[in-house]
């Protein structure tokens, strides 16, 4: 069955494409657009360009799972009196507005959607079949499913956590003995007032205070607080309390009250005490809440998501300071990762929790944007100003990045989510800590963290302490951990302040060019391991087409670009 996930969010819109359960294809709508965190509306270049990947058209989709963010007026059946009036004035004018189908079911007081939604004309005139169905996810049951179907746990603690989303800020599950048993965060939230308790809201806040964009700059504040003390962290929590049954609670009256407070008290301290304090909150309030689930559902494994588990910091935490068994953070996590979910829980519903719990499978890649093939290398091989270096890319590009230069590969699919891993990379030695701020200015960027280590699975050991609850999270840079003493100064442009890293560690089956390319590093320099940052330029998303790729190199934003067939550079490089 062919089954099509959308979410047409506020931020990060997302599309993705299953053959039951198989997802073969998944694209954010702000790598075909090229603008970051694009959304606010339905994501129609994501969903062609998944079907294109499949090599379908919208008419051959059997069921469309979509999730509750911004939708044309026109497909809302419930508006009544002026609110009728003003919509078909405005659709008259050309000035059709988006309405929030999160925000109409709050209205309405019910969860509904499909009651709201004129199913038939939307499929219609999106161009899908007569007999297509059509559903709507649950946010956080969405952000949820994918952290236990893509495991082989027989028991879980599912805990998701973001800005908002269905009118509510949180989620969590148990599921034991083959059940999934819910706690908190489901459609019932419909029917209650929105709770002011969002310590990713919070975060953001603050992220604002501090001069950066919310919903985008969250990391920045992540690495910063690494270089400050926590001296508002007491002011900051007080606010806050984890009841008896691990909900957070804050005692702000409205989400302006909470924001109101955040810049007050960014005002008075420096930024790095700022991000240090804010850091301390999330991670000390999140992990009581954790913990108290935890003491009251015993189980032996944690699966997150959300947008504040985009915070590797406080996945790290939580993994080492629980005592369990695993941590999965699914890679996607953000709301581009929703899509995702939804069909999942599409096909719980259909198929019931057996049949679900029996098609499950660990999670290899996330390579699921289109693979231009040899089609790059005509792309860069024809580029006006480029030219092939070398016909051995392995060889070449462990030789570059020994000689120091910066070398991005182009291979398979865009990565899915928000980190690049190893599809549209920026490769370059670990042993120079001055090419943070080198290769940082050629980005555009302003980091606080230095740049992410990959690292085979078999080197894994030797240079980090990481433990097995983190293994499986480590795969897709969702997690930090230690450096080993003996390697710090060995490795420091990916080594931060307080000695920790955010490693990728990779198997060749996944990614044989980036592998290889690993072990030949590793024969000249003896360091197993290389900087992985990813592909994009400061405020841009990360690379995808061929001649975005092309344009960097012209650009003098890396040195090189390696691909499977070659390794290329700017005309007059070596």
């Amino acid at each position: 069955m062919i089954i099509l996930g959308v979410h047409p969010g506020y931020h990060e819109a997302a599309a993705c494409l299953f053959d039951d359960y198989r997802m073969v294809a998944a694209v954010s709508l702000e790598r075909l657009t090229r603008r970051k965190i694009d959304g606010g509306r339905i994501p129609d270049e994501a969903i062609d360009e998944c079907l294109a990947i499949a090599g379908l058209t919208r008419r051959d989709v059997e069921a469309v799972v979509l999730g509750r963010g911004a939708y044309p007026w026109r497909y809302y059946k419930h508006f009544r009196g002026s609110r009728l009036i003003e919509g078909k004035v405005r659709q008259a004018l050309g000035k059709e507005k988006h309405k929030s189908m999160e925000r109409e079911l709050v209205r309405a007081g019910h969860s509904d959607s499909e009651a709201l939604f004129d199913a038939a004309k939307f499929l219609d005139t999106a161009g899908f079949g007569k007999t297509t169905q059509l559903k709507f996810f649950n946010h956080h049951l969405a952000h949820a499913l994918p952290a236990l179907f893509h495991t082989d746990w027989p028991d879980a603690l599912l805990y998701t956590s973001d800005g908002g989303g269905d009118n509510v800020q949180y989620s969590q599950r148990v599921f034991h003995g083959g059940d999934l048993r819910h706690l908190y965060g489901g459609d019932e939230c419909f029917t209650a007032p929105a709770r002011v308790d969002s310590l990713g809201l919070a975060y953001g806040y603050a992220t604002q205070a501090l001069g950066w964009r919310i919903n985008r700059h969250e990391g920045k504040l992540t690495g910063l607080a690494a270089l400050g003390e926590p001296s508002a962290y007491k002011a900051i929590t007080d606010h806050f309390k984890v009841d008896e049954d691990g909900q957070i609670r804050s005692d702000f009256a409205t989400n302006p009250d909470l924001r109101r407070f955040m810049f007050e008290t960014a005002e008075n301290i420096s930024r790095e005490d700022m991000a240090a304090s804010i850091q301390q909150v999330l991670e000390q309030v999140t992990l009581a809440s954790v913990r108290r689930l935890l003491e009251r559902h015993p189980v032996r494994h944690l699966g997150l998501s959300g947008g504040v588990f985009g915070n590797v910091r406080l996945n790290r935490l939580l993994a080492e300071e629980t005592d369990i068994d695993e941590v999965f953070v699914y890679p996607a996590m953000s709301d581009q990762g929703l899509p995702a979910g939804g069909v999942l829980q599409y096909l719980l519903e259909r198929d019931g929790m057996d049949a679900w719990l029996n098609a499950r499978y660990p999670l290899e890649t996330l390579y699921l944007g289109r693979d231009w093939g040899k089609g790059a290398d005509k792309v860069l091989g024809q580029t006006p100003g480029l030219k092939v270096i070398s016909g051995k890319p392995v060889e070449k590009t462990a030789e570059l990045l020994q000689d120091g230069k910066a070398v991005a590969i182009f291979t398979q699919g865009m990565e899915f989510g928000p980190r690049a891993l190893g599809a549209r990379s920026i490769l370059a030695s670990p042993a120079d800590a001055g090419i943070n701020d080198a290769l940082n200015a050629r980005l555009s960027r302003s980091e606080f963290m230095p740049f992410a280590p990959v690292v085979s699975e078999e080197d894994a050991g030797e240079l980090f302490d990481i433990g097995a609850p983190s293994q499986y999270a480590a795969r897709f840079m969702t997690i930090t951990c230690n450096v080993k003493q003996s390697w710090r100064a060995r490795i420091p442009a990916v080594v931060h302040v307080d000695g920790t890293a955010r490693p990728q560690i990779i198997r060749r089956a996944h990614n044989p060019l980036y592998y290889d390319i690993l072990a030949a590093f590793k024969q000249k320099s003896g360091l197993p391991t290389m900087i992985n940052t990813s592909f994009n330029v400061h405020e841009e998303p990360i690379v995808n087409r061929p001649e975005e790729c092309a344009q960097a190199l012209l650009d003098d934003r890396v040195d090189y670009v390696v691909t499977e067939e070659a390794v290329y550079g700017r005309d007059g490089a070596a």
